[in-house]
């Protein structure tokens, strides 16, 4: 349940500390006092959304903070699953920073926003005017009877079944609709892997190819080049090498008389041994650079399967060229495989759906032996409060296909007079019918569900007298099992509390803020009386809000 709320800087609220005990709590304050803002700051953190536009201040970040005591609430696998340390109190906080970003956290550590919520959905229900919508809602009605019919570990098993056959189901049709196009598209592939296969690709065989293309193309280019070279270094006699020789030779003969530091003579044996033997070396290539036009016929033709194939396939090289044969190959195995995977997938759906057929039909027995009690005690309900002619029916109705919520489709039909018979609710009832409904099928709800809280924002709109009463008696009945909050004008409702809040706005020099405080039993007398008789608050008014509170204990 709630222990403490505490806001800062959100809308009209500077600081606010709110402490909460189990049992029923009641908020009551003038029309525009800020209850409805109060709620605004709570349901920051169950989720909802908001910019900067929420701070009272915009040079603060808004804070909003709640403490719970969540012993016993079955949470620790909740926790577990999301990397969170469990303890019997959880703190949930929200915080909005000028600049519109929004962060969340639990227990001080930082959460997404969604996380927040499916947190925040299993602590407290917030029912508001809207939240009448619901009533025409599939999940909720089912949810309803689930809470009466005591299917909760039957929903945990199908829940985790339905979520295995919905991932095997979109990873059946993906790998179908795959498969059958790749099917329709393998002789193609195996035409395109049987021809680069027959190419016998070789990594580095292009460049190599290319290498000699290029020397068989420029031969006699570089023969003759090589020939005009190693004459003019040895073969005549006025070539680099004979003069080289005879220089060597002249000067052997004058070597004596060099001084002995000198080196000419070395040097010039050294010029002419490097010359010769390169000399010799382009002799060499030259008698192996020759012409060869089949070669290079052959090396044309290769290149131009391996260019045909490159361009086919459009890569930029053989290398890549390689990869895409790998590729296709790859391909062609999945698709081989992949007939394997389908048959495997399509033994698991059939067990799946074996198992999510029978836990849906034990559960939707057991929803259909509840129905006939929730009807008779809902319609009771509502006699009590006020609508002697009405009844309540919920139809359910096989659906299609497997649903997140079995097999099932609940509608729920109400008539408020004799003559006219039970219609969807959504479309028959008005609001203050819509509002006793939903109160009565709360109200039973909090006997079974195991939810800390329950807020209501003016659940009591519409009626007074009698029926007022057995809405504060109703009230105070779920109060017994849960804790409750609501938020009144009717003072025989704001008599029923254990506890009561007044809300109220503060004018300073500069601003208008909202404030909360817990009432005394004098001023609770006096609060009541003010419901009773509006601004002027007499004597009378005082007896009765008085007399009206000791009933309410009793």
């Amino acid at each position: 349940m709630l222990t403490k709320l505490t806001v800062h800087n959100y809308a009209l609220i500077r600081e606010l500390d709110l402490e909460l005990e189990n049992g029923l709590t009641i908020i009551t304050g003038e029309t525009g006092a800020g209850k409805s803002i109060l709620l605004g700051a709570l349901s920051l953190i169950l989720g909802t959304r908001a910019d900067s536009s929420v701070l009272l201040s915009t040079n603060e970040k808004c804070i909003v903070e709640g403490t719970f005591n969540i012993e016993g609430y079955d949470l620790e696998e909740f926790f577990t699953a999301n990397d969170l340390d469990f303890e019997n109190v959880a703190i949930l906080r929200r915080e909005i920073t000028p600049s519109g970003k929004s962060r969340a956290f639990i227990n001080d550590t930082p959460v997404t926003v969604n996380l927040l919520k499916e947190l925040g959905d299993r602590l407290i229900d917030i029912h508001s005017q809207h939240q009448m919508l619901m009533l025409n809602n599939n999940s909720f009605q089912l949810g309803l009877i689930d809470s009466f019919a005591g299917t909760g570990p039957l929903m945990n098993n199908y829940s985790t079944t339905f979520r295995k056959f919905r991932k095997l189901t979109r990873e059946y049709n993906e790998l179908k609709e795959k498969t059958e196009k790749n099917k329709s598209d393998l002789e193609y592939y195996r035409f395109q892997f049987d021809q680069l296969e027959e190419a016998k690709l070789k990594s580095g065989e292009q460049e190599e190819l290319e290498k000699e293309q290029e020397l068989l193309e420029h031969a006699e280019e570089i023969r003759l080049s090589l020939d005009h070279s190693s004459r003019l270094l040895s073969q005549d006699e006025r070539s680099v090498v004979p003069l080289l020789k005879e220089a060597k030779t002249v000067l052997s003969k004058i070597s004596q008389f060099l001084s002995t530091d000198s080196d000419i003579a070395a040097r010039i044996n050294s010029a002419y041994i490097e010359l010769d033997d390169l000399a010799t070396e382009i002799g060499r290539i030259a008698r192996k650079i020759e012409a060869d036009p089949e070669r290079l016929e052959k090396i044309n033709n290769r290149l131009d399967v391996i260019y045909s194939l490159i361009q086919k396939h459009r890569v930029k090289n053989l290398e890549e060229l390689i990869l895409k044969k790998e590729e296709i190959e790859k391909i062609i195995r999945s698709v081989i495989s992949s007939d394997d995977r389908l048959t495997e997938l399509e033994s698991d759906l059939k067990s799946s759906t074996e198992t999510l057929s029978l836990l849906s039909k034990e559960i939707s027995g057991k929803r259909k032996s509840v129905l006939k009690e929730i009807e008779s005690r809902v319609t009771e309900s509502l006699k009590q409060l006020g609508m002697p002619n009405a009844r309540f029916r919920i139809v359910l109705s096989a659906s299609k296909d497997f649903t997140t919520a079995g097999i099932d489709n609940a509608d729920l039909l109400f008539s408020a007079n004799k003559q006219i018979e039970p219609e969807n609710i959504a479309r028959i009832a008005s609001g203050g019918e819509l509002s006793r409904v939903m109160l009565s099928l709360k109200s039973m709800m909090s006997k079974n569900n195991n939810l800390p809280t329950i807020i209501f924002d003016e659940i009591d709109a519409g009626v007074s007298g009698e029926v007022a009463d057995k809405v504060g008696q109703i009230l105070s009945g779920m109060g017994k099992y849960m804790q409750v909050v609501n938020i009144t004008h009717l003072p025989q409702v704001a008599s029923r509390g254990d506890k009561h809040y007044h809300v109220y706005k503060e004018e300073t020099e500069d601003s208008t803020i909202t404030r909360i405080r817990l009432l005394s039993e004098d001023e609770r007398i006096l609060e009541v009386a003010r419901l009773l008789s509006g601004s002027e608050i007499t004597e009378t008014a005082i007896r009765n809000a008085s007399e009206l509170i000791k009933a309410g204990l009793r």
